[in-house]
């Protein structure tokens, strides 16, 4: 277990934990939340070593395995996958022991190297490394690029598949789902709900803290409290706690009230005194509660808009995509829509298949391949692009930046252009007193995001085009920017992986995807069953183009053999002409290929097993649905049985793949 027992730690002066203790337990999933500039990042620290206690004790078991994301952005050609595969450092290990055994011909040693890469997970790591990458996002074309060919963040998502790959027992993720879409974080949540080691994460994602955490860890006032359950269980447990300490501060001092009323009138009086003096020592021994301090609410407003333009935009038989050295890539096909005053759009769709292309061309970022986009008249676009953060000059700070706005933009009716206006008006997204001179570069990324929410709102823009506007933004951003949504009187379009927002903003959803964009009827729970079944049919059909693109090879596979190779007529020469050390060597070899079948028959055994108890499963839940029951028991048992044909599909796959690989090694020996 990990334990920390009136530990202190400082950042330079300032005290982050002042005899702070809590015990977590091997296998707990714990979210840990607390204000920016909590400690929460200097806990991690603590955590994997590279920062100890400044007091108090701190413990953690030795022989634990720690796997965190590496925050460095990796520069190196190795493809994707290796990269990955990289970070299964046990196999790293191994196959290092193996290469010195081989350099040596120590036979005996490159035997039991190959036992133990067997027993590490050497015969399935390239696929366990790839399925990360696919879960991830990427697509099979991917896999095997060079790293340096991606963009940063999904640089850093083959950093997250790095960690995810490393057999670990301890689990520290820092904001994990900040480069990924909704269909990236679905399978990530099912990831790591399988994870069966502790893991501790930092989120500002409600929902997604909800999905994989059982216990919160709550950093306030330089101390860590433990609450049992998720994030909505800590925040209703949390509120009550705070209205009972409001309620027992408020009758504390009451009671102090009536002791000090009690002292200050008897105190000279001789016949009083000694009475006077005990409520003095009793005030004294008094245990105070300390009054409730609420943390301070960030709110903001958009302005009423000048004018709403209805409809706002009319695309009219377009195809959407980009020129990539003179060829046009067409990503949707033939878009006919109409957006409409007042609406609420959530735009939802798999990676890659346009939700991005469509917000660009509605922002006027990049040019429709073909056919028209008609604007309003009066239509005045705010919009948040996933790398806005990259357009902030880094050199100049939060004044200057609203200053060079003013410029570009001129005039804007209701909005002042003086100096101490936009002071002001940057007061209000929380720059106040130096910070309005503080240089971007040296901001967090919340801050730098609060300042491109500061520029889009000054513009009073009609149409919101959001397009991932919660990547760095903290949780008391995110109910402030979902709430300033919810009063805009404009219309707003949407993409978010924050179901949280998703759901308190919009009231409609455009679906992205197979090339066209069509409205989505149903909910988020019935879009994240969609991306599951989406992603089972990319990968069944990147199964097909794989066995495709094998069939000329196993068509030269069963030609080969007909014409020996002078090769394979010395190596099937007779047993008993071969000498004794040629005898030796077969005998090391069948040890060596019997070793690595070992693991594979042996979860061939244990897929048996399953295939049975889930097929018997299968039966029950079939046989259940033909009795009469509650339209709620239908529901039910219908996504029991859903659950369980999906489970029989991945296992019998697995089982499939590895009777193949079963059968090459028997049919090699």
């Amino acid at each position: 277990m990990i334990q920390l027992k009136n530990v202190t730690l400082r950042r330079s002066a300032k005290v982050l934990l002042d005899a702070a203790s809590v015990t977590l337990n091997p296998g707990e999933k714990v979210g840990l939340v607390g204000r920016n500039g909590a400690g929460k990042s200097t806990l991690f620290a603590l955590f994997n070593g590279s920062l100890h206690e400044d007091g108090g004790d701190f413990s953690m078991p030795k022989q634990w395995r720690l796997a965190q994301v590496a925050q460095n952005m990796p520069e190196t050609e190795e493809s994707a996958t290796d990269f990955v595969l990289g970070g299964d450092t046990r196999l790293g290990e191994l196959r290092a022991v193996l290469h010195a055994a081989e350099l040596a011909e120590d036979g005996m040693a490159m035997a039991h190297a190959h036992v133990d890469l067997a027993d590490a997970g050497e015969h399935d790591a390239v696929p366990r490394a790839q399925a990360l990458i696919l879960g991830l996002g990427f697509r099979s074309a991917e896999l095997n690029q060079p790293v340096n060919s991606f963009s940063g963040g999904w640089r850093m998502r083959l950093q997250l598949a790095r960690a995810l790959m490393c057999p670990s027992d301890l689990l520290i993720l820092d904001e994990p789902t900040n480069h990924l879409d909704l269909d990236a974080l679905v399978w990530l949540e099912a990831w790591l709900k399988r994870y069966n080691g502790t893991m501790i994460v930092i989120s500002h994602d409600r929902e997604f803290l909800d999905a994989v955490t059982d216990v919160t860890l709550h950093i306030e006032h330089a101390k860590l409290n433990r609450y049992g359950g998720n994030y909505s269980a800590f925040e209703t447990l949390r509120s009550q706690q705070l209205e009972l300490q409001q309620a027992s501060f408020s009758k504390q001092q009451d009671k102090i009230a009536h002791l000090q009323k009690f002292i200050d009138r008897f105190k000279a009086k001789a016949s009083k005194a000694k009475q006077a003096q005990s409520r003095v020592k009793a005030l004294e021994r008094m245990e105070k509660i300390a009054p409730v301090l609420a943390d301070a609410d960030f709110t903001f407003e958009f302005k009423e808009p000048q004018n709403l333009p209805n409809p706002m935009l009319a695309i009219s038989d377009a195809n959407l995509g980009y020129t990539m050295d003179g060829q046009e890539k067409v990503i949707v096909r033939q878009v006919n829509k109409s957006v409409l005053a007042g609406q609420r759009i959530g735009i939802l769709g798999a990676n890659g298949q346009g939700k991005s292309t469509l917000v660009k061309t509605i922002a006027r970022s990049i040019k429709a391949l073909s056919g028209e986009l008609t604007e309003g008249k009066g239509l005045n676009i705010g919009y948040f692009a996933q790398q806005e953060l990259d357009v902030l000059h880094p050199a100049d700070n939060p004044l200057e930046h609203m200053i060079r706005l003013v410029k570009d933009l001129g005039a804007i009716p209701g909005q002042s252009s003086r100096e101490q206006d936009l002071r002001n008006f940057l007061g209000t997204f929380n720059f106040t007193g130096d910070m309005v001179k503080q240089s971007v570069g040296s901001m967090s990324g919340g801050e730098k995001a609060r300042l491109v929410l500061a520029m889009i709102v000054w513009q009073r823009p009609n149409l919101l085009l959001l397009d991932e506007p919660t990547n760095h933004l903290d949780l008391a951003t995110r109910e402030a920017l979902s709430m300033a949504l919810n009063e805009f009187e404009g219309t707003v379009m949407l993409v978010s992986h924050d179901r949280a927002l998703l759901r308190a903003v919009c009231d409609e959803f455009w679906l992205v995807g197979r090339g066209e964009i069509k409205p989505f009827d149903g909910d988020l729970d019935d879009y994240q069953r969609y991306l599951l079944e989406e992603s089972k049919r990319l990968r069944e059909e990147a199964k097909a183009s794989d066995a495709a693109a094998a069939l000329p090879h196993a068509i030269a596979a069963t030609v080969a053999p007909m014409v020996p190779m002078a090769s394979e007529t010395k190596s099937t020469a007779p047993f008993q002409n071969r000498t004794a050390e040629q005898k030796k060597e077969d005998a090391l070899l069948r040890q060596q290929k019997s070793a690595l079948a070992k693991p594979l028959k042996k979860s061939i055994e244990k897929a048996d097993v399953q295939l049975l108890k889930l097929q018997s499963e299968k039966a029950a839940l079939e046989n259940k649905l033909t009795q009469a029951l509650a339209p709620s028991e239908i529901a039910e048992t219908g996504k029991q049985l859903k659950s369980v044909n999906n489970a029989l599909d991945e296992l019998e796959a697995q089982w499939l793949a590895w009777s193949e690989e079963l059968e090459k090694m028997e049919q090699s020996a």
